[in-house]
């Protein structure tokens, strides 16, 4: 066949006459099948069919009258001229030779699977397209449940027309490509039966922070569509690669999506529509887990065959429960940034009465300001100005023209690989989606502050908020003789935080992740798991969703925010404090009040040690236990090491040992280090003692000043008299060091005190501390500290 080229006959080469879409389906069918992979047969119209199409019906000239002097920037005028040149493809014919190669093509597909007329998948694949310094993704049409010759021949004629689609038009114009140098080329393909399943995409590589030791797979009920549109928020999962390859099967995170529809096949000639989902469907995981371990491991064979990181989309069979790989083409955001050797951080100008009007994923890390201006649909384009806020229900590649017009992007729908996302990145716009309400809440005309600088979650503030920008070279960086490691507690920032120059973490702290992923008093938990009834049971399990039983809800959460911490920083250390909550903030919890007392100072009260092996708490501590072993153990993470904090008396230190031990968290197997926090003068002055029961210390610099000097640190009245460079807190520095020193032990630090001042920095150092650990916006200041003063000395 002249015009047509089956799968089999296809490899990356053919990108100028198939496309990349079509010519990575080929070249993954003939390579990648016998390692696992599962394509859907097909075959491809060369470019040479598109052309034959414009010849035949005399109109490239037309095409050419039509787009001449364009102005992208006026929608009206776009979606004008983009609709007579589609209009003009699909009132052509097409070629008679094309008309007999394309059904003789369908009736050899249909016949390969036993079938008289097979259900296919027909979408265009630019030539141009999928290039990894362009990203023409989404920009052409999709047609599915095509199961007919008529029905095909109508479906190829609309990928045709859709290269002229506002967005194809205005994505070539503004990057210089010539419309009349770039063809398409269509593929057909045997459609998945995911309609009665399961389908969705998945990276190579992490979409927000660019590391390539993740893959992010996105999973929803029915046809990809859905997910790709972002008309779905979708379920997620990120896997590590580096314990996968070992053969360690490492989910790092699930995250429930709201998968509120799903589309299904029509039996009319509407092809697919959408239903909502039920209850069900939507609390609980549209794959598991060893689904998610088969498409991790799929994607790295691909990514590892392509030799660059993949965007890829997938679908599970309902009828042989199998998954397929449905197209693959290069990443083309973080991709291209990854040689960026300098940070950008964003930080918002937070206070007390800023008030949050929605919130929803965040994508990037930006802040963006600007006039709210809600569009419902594209006939209301003409009314968005440059540097607006876009909020919409959600968007597809059609919307493309405003986005790169607005301050940032607000959606009621989508998760972090939609299409408003993908685009988001691409041109550096802040975005917030799958928010649910906020085109309800939020109102035309009025100034917002949309910020994605604090994690996975991304606000909307009232008002126009003040922030900053602080870009940071880290091309010249130089190891230091004292490790400096970085203080964590929010999982969702480590991977971004984990790019800054470090040598680990010296403190993460439990308590962030059991706030914000937990949220229950873990006592109450424990008193579910026995079946005893307990106060704000309901919200709870609605928190829990969709996990049934409290213990397990509480296991994976923990584990998987801790994992999310270790494997960001891997193979590096990640030193982890169990819970140091104070009785006051254990009350906050739900269900909080039925077990912690009203204490006058919760600050020297029932907290750190003295909680964990006393009877009213030790069953969650416990599970603290538990959870840390399964990151060590199941999901690989060696790297972490485990601190005590606020330990009073070395009896103190052995009854936690001894818990410990029995729940599998031996010192010195699988090279386990447990250190004690150095915060309690006690510490300092039996520091021999601690030491024979610890692996080092970690001096906890705030607690330490404020029971040297007696001062209540919450107390504002006497807030002046608390400062870490007091003589008495440095002899007490300089004591814990030199013990550390004498037993041959680990001594680091990781209180404010290095962040905010650059003399106990240099005092530390001068004194052989073996690592200081900052907050992150502290991190470079410092390093710039220690290495002068290592260079002097």
């Amino acid at each position: 066949m002249q015009y047509i080229r089956f799968f089999k006959e296809l490899t990356i080469d053919d990108i100028p006459t198939v496309g990349g879409k079509n010519a990575s389906l080929g070249e993954m069918y003939k390579n990648l099948t016998v390692k696992g992979i599962n394509i859907p047969n097909g075959f491809a119209t060369t470019s040479e069919a598109y052309w034959l199409l414009l010849e035949e019906n005399n109109i490239k000239n037309s095409i050419t009258e039509i787009l001449s002097d364009l102005d992208i920037s006026d929608t009206e005028n776009l979606q004008k001229r983009g609709l007579a040149v589609r209009r003009l493809i699909l009132d052509s014919h097409l070629p008679k030779q094309l008309i007999d190669e394309l059904q003789e093509a369908y009736k050899t597909l249909s016949q390969e699977y036993g079938l008289d007329s097979i259900d296919v998948a027909v979408r265009s694949s630019g030539t141009a397209e999928d290039l990894p310094d362009a990203s023409f993704a989404g920009q052409q049409e999709t047609f599915l449940n095509v199961n007919t010759t008529d029905m095909l021949l109508e479906s190829v004629k609309r990928c045709f027309a859709s290269l002229f689609t506002d967005r194809a038009i205005s994505y070539r114009t503004s990057r210089g490509f010539n419309h009349l140098k770039v063809a398409l080329s269509v593929g057909v393909q045997k459609m998945v039966r995911s309609d009665k399943s399961s389908s969705g995409i998945m990276f190579t590589i992490d979409t927000e922070s660019g590391s390539d030791s993740l893959v992010l797979i996105n999973s929803i009920w029915g046809l990809g569509e859905n997910v790709v549109s972002g008309r779905v928020n979708a379920d997620e999962f990120f896997i590590f690669k580096p314990t996968l390859k070992n053969g360690i099967e490492t989910i790092l995170k699930h995250s429930l999506g709201s998968k509120k529809e799903k589309m299904l096949y029509a039996d009319n000639g509407d092809r697919t529509y959408n239903v909502q989902t039920s209850k069900e469907e939507q609390n609980s995981f549209s794959i598991n887990d060893s689904e998610v371990i088969s498409l991790a491991k799929q994607a790295i064979i691909i990514e590892d065959h392509y030799n660059c990181p993949m965007d890829i989309e997938w679908a599970k069979d309902a009828n042989d429960s199998k998954l397929y790989i449905v197209q693959a083409r290069p990443e083309t955001v973080k991709s291209k940034q990854k040689n960026d050797i300098s940070i950008e951080k964003y930080s918002l100008a937070l206070t007390e009465d800023a008030k949050i009007l929605a919130s929803g994923r965040a994508v990037g890390d930006k802040i963006g300001r600007g006039k709210i201006r809600i569009i419902n649909d594209t006939s209301e384009f003409a009314y968005f100005n440059e540097g607006e806020v876009l909020v919409a229900d959600t968007t597809n590649p059609d919307w493309e023209p405003i986005m790169k017009k607005a301050s940032a992007v607000v959606t009621n729908r989508g998760s972090r690989t939609c299409h408003a996302a993908i685009v988001a990145r691409e041109i550096g716009v802040p975005a917030v989606v799958g928010c649910t309400n906020a085109t309800d809440v939020l109102e035309s005309g009025v100034s917002v502050t949309v910020s994605c600088s604090q994690g996975d979650e991304g606000y909307i503030y009232e008002g126009e908020l003040p922030y900053s920008v602080n870009k940071i070279d880290i091309s010249n960086l130089t190891p230091t003789k004292t490790k400096l490691y970085m203080n964590v507690g929010n999982p969702a920032e480590a991977f971004n935080l984990a790019k800054m120059p470090n040598d680990g973490v010296g403190l993460a702290r439990m308590e962030f992740i059991m706030t914000n992923s937990i949220n229950a008093h873990p006592m109450v938990l424990v008193d579910m798991h026995k079946g005893k009834p307990v106060k704000d049971d309901a919200k709870i399990r609605t928190f829990m969703t969709p996990f049934r039983d409290s213990k397990e809800f509480f296991l994976q959460k923990l584990s998987e925010g801790v994992g999310t911490i270790a494997a960001a920083f891997y193979p590096k250390p990640v030193i982890i404090r169990c819970s140091d909550f104070k009785s006051n903030e254990y009350r906050n919890m739900l269900g909080g009040l039925a077990y912690e007392a009203v204490e006058e100072n919760p600050m020297i009260g029932f907290r750190g040690a003295s909680r964990y092996y006393d009877k009213s708490y030790k069953e969650a501590f416990e599970w603290e236990c538990e959870a840390l072993k399964r990151v060590r153990d199941d999901m690989g993470l060696k790297n972490i090491k485990i601190m005590i904090p606020f330990v009073r008396t070395p009896d103190e230190g052995k009854k936690v040992i001894d818990i410990m031990n029995s729940k599998g968290l031996i010192q010195g197997v699988n090279g386990l280090e447990i250190y004690a926090m150095c915060e309690i003068p006690a510490n300092v002055i039996l520091a021999d003692e601690f030491l024979k029961i610890f692996n080092g210390y970690s001096i906890g610099s705030n607690d330490l000043t404020q029971l040297t000097l007696g001062i209540d640190r919450e107390s504002s009245k006497i807030d002046h008299i608390f400062d870490e460079r007091n003589e008495a807190v440095k002899r007490m520095l300089k004591m814990a060091i030199d013990a550390c020193k004498k037993e041959g032990k680990y001594i680091g630090i990781c209180g404010q005190a290095p962040s905010d001042y650059p003399e106990i920095t240099e005092f530390l150092v001068e004194n052989s501390i073996d690592s200081i650990s900052l907050n992150p916006d502290s991190l470079y200041k410092m390093h710039k500290v220690v290495t002068d003063l290592e260079t002097r000395s």
